[in-house]
């Protein structure tokens, strides 16, 4: 290092932002900096679509005349909502031809140095120069050689006196990379260079959304067979092409953002602008998502935006010695269920932030979208903490409704339609909040997606509870299809919530003890192990045709992967036992496992070639309670589910709106699914159409359905009708191509 007295402070803001490397060009910068479209909030399409939000009309006036002011204010001083998001140009350590740069917002403090490897961590030698607005800045000069004065990839932090006269050292707000000493266990930021040479070169355009969405929620870290933490690397190599294979186009990457308690799942994030070190390096994460796009698959990353870790010591909690600083004061920023902190959505840098951080995630990794996680806390004053939602609207619209986390939402996916009109943002909210899912313009908050939570919750409820000769065929249809107008919704039968340890996925629920002793095929056959393998297809194939407009399942689960999930902890001695995914089960033709990938893969191959999930028209034309059946259409496809536990029926009357022969186009009891073959005569024979009125229906088929089964039929519609006998052809090629290798 030369001396310090060539260290200087006079920071050009807006020249470091015009000199960001790798900004947009003019024609792009214009599209993204064009201003934002205002509406009349009388004209609110959510309003006129639902008569029951009248009498809450002004509370969305309100809302939304609250995200206009902000909007406002950002376009007044800002420029633009989008220069506003942009603050990783200008915030935490830029590096530029003549020097690098490092910023830092911190109101608080009362000195602050930067100190690191490049200094010999001497702690007072660098001293950063404050304005009137919080801001601590240095500059560091290009050395004479043309060298930078802070190495690429090292380590640095920090040295702060604090608002309550503490010493401390912190790691930056914005940085970018963050690893964990081995010895102490603590975080260190590392500067990562933006010179050009650094930089991971794209190979791979950005994708367009698909015609529907199927969504694999993964965890790197667990994606391993081994006992181990995995890698970025590893799972593109090894896990993408298996998502790949399995007929999944979007991955949903759990814990990316850098989390320094590993059992936390990635929930309590120290470092948000930090991808997870423990997995490798950001541009190994570059390259994952730069593969999964060369394979067609969408990227979304799960955002923490609900609250933040309470870590002192490697977050960003107490960073400048107030509590208030990104936060709620006292104990209106402390989120007591889950140990965190709360975010302050009134505050101007709080906003710059965490938009920002959306921005960041969209430019410099190019994910496709958001999970926004746990929203519910976002949106209501009480975080959802002892209040029991029952759909009554007084519930969301009173004065425990956070009108600044609600207006931060709207600011938020405003931003990423600005960015990416191709990108998915997701809404995580146990509340039913109603126009979570509708844009801004209509009155809504502006998600894509909202998770159907209660559908999971239901059947789990009725694993545990109740009896199979006691289920609803209505509840479980009510459970299905109850969601709100426009409003689409991802749903799914469990997601990672069902894995963790303390609840039971729907495997260990249906298979018990029997999913470690009798999952073999050269075992005795067990009424269990077969009651379990007809209702896990069952209960996965309703949930994706009737339950939604996307279909999520979490890595493993598709072929009912056993245990729990359970990350190392001081309680299970650090172990990594339940901290893997068993791959080699799914791989073994001789386990059961195996045939539930197979139909599940089957089942998202259906879903490609029909896409049912992009179809918002579904009508169920039986629902019998004693017979266990239900039928319903959707996507020109006829859905037959018989629940009973052992009633089969023969020349069963379907209904039907389709006046045509039908063939069978999957059916749960085929032999490649680990099932009887019995329904294998309508793969290769029509159902004969009789026009006659059935079920509210002007046509019926005659089908024989075996006892815990389900199959789904498609008319011969004459304009495909050689199209789907001719796959009905193949498919039963390769059931005789099977069974002569079984001989």
């Amino acid at each position: 290092m030369e001396s310090k007295n060539k260290c200087e402070y006079d920071v050009d803001v807006k020249e470091l932002h015009r000199n960001y490397p790798y900004a947009p060009d003019k024609k792009r910068l214009e599209e993204l900096t064009a201003p934002i479209t205002r509406v009349e909030g009388k004209d609110f399409k959510v309003l006129k679509d639902d008569g029951y939000l009248e009498p809450f009309k002004e509370h969305f006036f309100y809302r939304y005349r609250k995200y206009c002011e902000f909007l406002d204010n950002i376009e007044k001083n800002e420029g633009s909502l989008y220069e506003f998001s942009q603050g990783y140009r200008i915030y935490g350590f830029q590096t530029r031809s003549n020097g690098i740069y490092y910023r830092e917002w911190a109101p608080g403090a009362k000195e602050v140095y930067l100190c690191g490897d490049f200094n010999k961590w001497n702690q007072k030698e660098f001293p950063l120069k404050k304005d009137s607005f919080g801001n601590w800045e240095i500059f560091f000069p290009v050395r004479s050689d043309g060298s930078h004065a802070i190495p690429h990839n090292t380590k640095v932090k920090l040295y702060m006196l604090n608002a309550k006269d503490e010493w401390v050292y912190k790691i930056p707000a914005w940085i970018t990379y963050a690893v964990q000493d081995e010895g102490t266990k603590a975080y260190d930021g590392v500067y990562l260079s933006q010179e050009q040479k650094h930089k991971y070169e794209w190979k791979h355009p950005a994708l367009k959304r698909p015609e529907s969405v199927r969504i694999y929620e993964t965890h790197v870290g667990m994606s391993s067979s081994d006992q181990k933490v995995s890698t970025y690397k590893e799972f593109k190599d090894n896990v993408l092409p298996r998502i790949k294979k399995a007929g999944y186009n979007v991955i949903q990457i759990m814990a990316i953002m850098e989390h320094a308690y590993y059992g936390s799942f990635g929930y309590h994030v120290t470092n948000f602008f930090a991808a997870s070190s423990r997995y490798g390096t950001p541009n190994e994460l570059k390259e994952l998502i730069d593969t999964a796009h060369s394979m067609g698959i969408m990227v979304l990353i799960d955002l923490i935006h609900s609250h933040a870790s309470a870590s002192v010591l490697d977050g960003i909690n107490m960073f400048d010695g107030t509590d208030y600083q990104y936060f709620h004061g006292g104990g209106k920023g402390k989120h007591e269920l889950w140990d965190s902190q709360i975010f302050d959505y009134s505050k101007w840098e709080v906003n710059r932030f965490l938009l920002s951080n959306l921005a960041w995630w969209l430019e410099e990794y190019r994910f496709d979208g958001f999970r926004f996680d746990g929203i519910t806390s976002l949106m209501y004053t009480h975080h959802g903490l002892g209040v029991g939602f029952s759909g009554d609207y007084r519930e969301y619209f009173s004065m425990t409704t956070d009108i600044d986390g609600m207006v931060y939402l709207m600011l938020a996916n405003t931003l990423i339609r600005r960015i990416n009109p191709e990108a998915y943002s997701i809404a995580e909210d146990v509340s039913g909040m109603p126009a979570l899912g509708r844009s801004v313009e209509e009155g809504g908050v502006g998600f894509d997606f909202r998770l159907q939570m209660a559908i999971p919750d239901k059947w789990i409820k009725l694993l545990k509870e109740t009896k199979d000769d006691d289920w609803s065929m209505k509840d479980i249809c009510w459970t299905l299809t109850n969601r709100r107008y426009d409003e689409k919704c991802v749903a799914y039968a469990e997601s990672h919530d069902q894995a963790i340890v303390g609840d039971k996925t729907i495997s260990m629920w249906l298979l018990d003890k029997d999913i470690y002793e009798n999952m073999s095929l050269l075992a005795p056959e067990s009424l269990r192990v077969s009651r379990g393998i007809a209702l896990h297809k069952m209960i996965r194939l309703i949930t994706c045709a009737l339950g939604g407009e996307s279909y999520l399942t979490f890595m493993g689960n598709e072929f009912g992967h056993p245990e729990w999930i359970d990350f190392p902890r001081e309680g299970n001695g650090w172990s990594y036992q339940h901290c893997r995914r068993q791959w080699n089960l799914a791989d073994d033709p001789l386990l059961y496992y195996h045939y539930l990938g197979n139909f599940d893969r089957a089942m998202m191959e259906l879903e490609e070639r029909y896409h049912w999930l992009s179809s918002r028209e579904q009508y169920v034309t039986l629902q019998h309670e004693d017979d266990k059946i239900i039928v319903f259409e959707r996507s020109c496809l006829l859905w037959i589910f018989n629940f009973h536990p052992t009633k089969s029926y023969e020349h069963y009357r379907i209904g039907t709106g389709y006046a045509y022969d039908h063939v069978a186009v999957l059916d749960t009891d085929e032999d490649q699914f680990a099932g009887k073959e019995r329904l294998r005569h309508g793969h290769t024979n029509v159902f004969p159409i009789i026009k006659e009125p059935w079920c509210n229906r002007d046509n019926y088929i005659q089908v024989y359905i075996p006892a815990r089964t389900a199959m789904v039929l498609r008319p011969l519609f004459p304009w495909d009708q050689e199209k789907t006998l001719e796959i009905a052809k193949k498919q039963h090629e390769e059931f005789e191509k099977r069974k002569a290798e079984k001989k």
